[in-house]
């Protein structure tokens, strides 16, 4: 490894320092002894924040990653982004494919493993029907492999039980923004972070699980001492710290906390009525069309006072909060798991975009709601190629015949020859595999027996089911379940396209070889459906970059256009933002706003246009309170929760593969509030024993005050201590997005 551990630990504590203000450190640099040969532009590898990167390479080997200085991370990466290179040479990696014989994973020839994998995908749709197969992929995919699976399984093997982890993960954001505007992903970028006079955090512990972006939130209110940051969170996080107001929540009352900041800004005139009048509709919760009187009698049942002992919070905090957003004059809100993982995240979601429509502050450099985006690729790879159950490519619905199509058509296919029928979302899926329904599955990148909420329940699905995996470590739970194992090639060993937060895509490109037999996922994924007998006309496909350019003209004639996204752009420049039509357009920065983006006509007789919407204006949803599936109470007194923490991501089948990560922070633990510790007589290291009504399990302590009383966190990146045996699987009825966040604990010393 590049890094001496002395620096590391030098490196480390400075970033401690920095990142507790919000200052993320520049990369650490190849040890003097190291010569660079050459740099390779590319993007991390972990979280949404989409960081552009630069790969030294030596003798064909990564030996450092600094940051990209002409991304918008302006060369400034957190310090897993940094210490990316020694995952790639973990001794886990898979490097040769294995099938499962007597019970083990054995090395096998490619022919052997492909053969196999691919007559029990024929066998299972002879014997039944295509509803038996399925795919299940990642927001960690590249962008070519995304949208290749799903072609070949929606239009090749006409199942579309295609589902990938961006279900647990994102759902309930896409769902808020296409049933408040009509299409998915943000209207705003990262710009808006720079002139933002307040920021509105709810749901989202930024400082760990974003820090460049909470570095550059930092920044702006160093920078102003006018800029004032609101924390909505019932855990007291290091993004609290640098808050001007902690509203410390009960989990599961967000919906009565954004209504009631809704109310004040009303009845306090605080609200644009020339905004909202010309461009809002006000929707019951019965799609029910009503006025802004109705909205207003509404919102009477969520006056401060009146719902401050549901919430936890005083009222004179939700009164200020609600005071500071509307008389800010550019407000941003940001949010992540803590409003998505909930039975309601879409209605949360839609509640956070109604304070921006009410107070008109959308579409202005500064003012924008900008969800968080958990996996690399969640947007550019699963919801932007239509990498879900219900979805088709560039936001179409498999559901809409003249969405199907469009696509049978740019797909050369007979006209309604796809399955209009949609697919099985995630739970669905894998308690399908549970019922023996779904025989076969492939999975692409993602660790399912980790990551799945309440996740014994589904272990029977995936014993019973015939796994077939393209897994780049050995040691990922998953591959107890796996029949079949393919090697893939990882991040720099191939090349394609991730896409942001900010709807911007960026190319990763090789920089080397990948070791032993792996392939690149997309190479794998041509074969094997070419050997199950996909037409080979479906996928005429020669590399990565024909993949590409389909996607891009899959895109042309919709509201996603980025058809100007070449691949020779992509490496000439350091991301571009979509929609982008056209090879000189320079991107779009906010959308919905003339003279802004390119889906509007320069001579279009308003300002704005919602044209997700027939009627071009946005929703303004009336979705009143309503409590978590579990709550706790009775004899499961506490609320578990769970979450990332800043030295680990996801299942840490990567960050656990640095040594100086995995000795620094390597057990889940469980966090109790000082209180609750001292009259349960816990002290910190004392073994605490977790039960929910789904099983038991044991921790050390952490006691102090980043809880509040009654709460108890663990973080879920530990796979000796899977939190998600624990985590209940009840799941948002708009978005089947599981609620993570909440369930019911009882606590006990051990």
């Amino acid at each position: 490894m590049a890094i001496s551990r002395r620096n590391f630990i030098k490196n480390a504590a400075a970033a401690s320092a920095f990142l507790a203000l919000g200052v993320a450190p520049k990369a650490m640099a190849a040890g003097p002894g190291d010569k660079v040969d050459n740099w390779v532009k590319g993007v991390c590898r972990y979280c949404g924040t989409g960081c552009g990167v630069m790969v030294g390479v030596s003798n064909g080997k990564v030996i450092t990653v600094k940051g990209d200085p002409n991304n918008h991370n302006q060369g400034i990466l957190c310090l897993k982004g940094a210490l990316l290179a020694p995952v790639i040479y973990a001794k886990e990696r898979v490097t040769k494919p294995l099938i499962r014989k007597n019970g083990e994973l054995v090395e096998a020839s490619w022919d052997e493993a492909l053969d196999l994998a691919a007559s029990k995908f024929k066998e299972a749709i002879a014997e039944s029907d295509p509803d038996s197969v399925a795919y299940y992929g990642s927001g960690q995919a590249l962008t070519e492999e995304t949208y290749l699976a799903s072609k070949i399984f929606k239009a090749g093997l006409k199942s579309n039980n295609v589902e990938g982890n961006p279900r647990l993960c994102m759902a309930s954001a896409v769902g808020g923004y296409v049933s408040t505007f009509g299409k998915d992903e943000p209207m705003g970028s990262y710009n808006d972070l720079d002139a933002a006079t307040c920021f509105f955090i709810i749901g989202s512990n930024t400082s760990e699980c974003h820090p460049v972006l909470f570095r550059r939130i930092a920044a702006r209110k160093q920078n102003d001492k006018n800029v004032k940051i609101i924390v909505c969170d019932p855990r007291r996080t290091n993004t609290s710290r640098i808050a001007d107001l902690h509203m410390s929540m009960k989990p599961g009352s967000d919906l009565a906390i954004l209504n009631s900041m809704a109310y004040v800004i009303v009845n306090e005139e605080l609200d644009d009525y020339r905004f909202h009048n010309k461009y809002v509709n006000f929707m019951t919760n019965d799609k029910e069309k009503v006025d802004f009187e109705a909205y207003k009698v509404f919102l009477a049942d969520y006056k401060p006072e009146d719902i401050e002992e549901l919430a936890g919070v005083p009222a004179a905090q939700i009164r200020e909060a609600a005071m500071i957003f509307a008389e800010s004059s550019a407000t941003t809100s940001l949010w992540c798991m803590g409003i998505n993982q909930r039975i309601r995240g879409v209605w949360a979601n839609n509640l956070i975009h109604n304070l921006h429509l009410i107070t008109g502050k959308i579409g202005k450099l500064g003012s924008t709601p900008l969800s968080l985006t958990g996996q690399p690729n969640a947007c550019g790879g699963v919801r932007d190629t239509g990498g879900l159950s219900h979805l088709l490519p560039a936001g179409r619905l498999i559901k809409k015949q003249a969405h199907r199509n469009q696509l049978e058509e740019q797909w050369g296919m007979p006209k309604d020859s796809l399955n209009p029928k949609p697919g099985l979302h995630t739970m669905a899926l894998f308690q399908a595999m549970n019922d023996g329904k779904v025989k076969v599955v492939l999975t692409l990148c993602t660790n399912p027996a980790q990551s799945l909420p309440n996740v014994l329940k589904y272990r029977e699905g995936l014993e019973k089911c015939f796994n077939v995996a393209i897994e780049a470590f050995s040691d990922a739970i998953s591959l107890k379940y796996a029949d079949v194992v393919f090697p893939p090639a990882f991040w720099v060993e191939r090349t394609g396209v991730f896409g942001c937060t900010e709807r911007r895509y960026a190319l990763v490109e090789q920089a080397i070889e990948p070791p032993g037999e792996c392939r690149p996922s997309v190479n794998i994924l041509i074969d094997l459906a070419l050997r199950i007998g996909v037409d080979p006309a479906l996928i005429p496909y020669k590399n990565s970059d024909d993949i590409w350019d389909e996607w891009r003209k899959v895109s042309a004639m919709t509201p996603y256009n980025f058809e100007g996204i070449t691949r020779e752009r992509l490496k000439k420049e350091s991301g571009i933002k979509w929609p982008c039509p056209t090879e000189d357009h320079p991107g779009t920065d906010i959308r919905y706003v003339r003279g802004e983006d390119p889906n509007i006509p320069l001579d279009y007789p308003d300002k704005y246009h919602f044209y997700g919407k027939p009627d071009g204006r946005a929703v303004v949803w009336m979705r009143p309170q309503k409590p978590a599936a579990e709550p706790a109470g009775g004899d499961y007194p506490f609320t578990l929760t769970t979450g990332r923490v800043i030295d680990h991501w996801h299942t840490a089948t990567m960050t656990g593969k640095v040594p100086e990560i995995a000795r620094s922070f390597p057990n889940a633990y469980v966090e109790v509030n000082t209180k609750d510790a001292k009259r349960m007589g816990i002290n910190h290291g004392d073994n605490v024993k977790l039960t929910t009504r789904r099983g038991d399990m044991t921790f050390k302590a952490r006691v102090g005050d980043v809880c509040e009383p009654g709460l108890v966190f663990v973080p879920w990146f530990d796979p000796k201590l899977l939190i998600n045996e624990l985590t209940i699987d009840a799941i948002d009825p708009g978005s089947k997005q599981p609620e993570f966040k909440i369930c019911a604990c009882q606590v006990e010393k051990v």
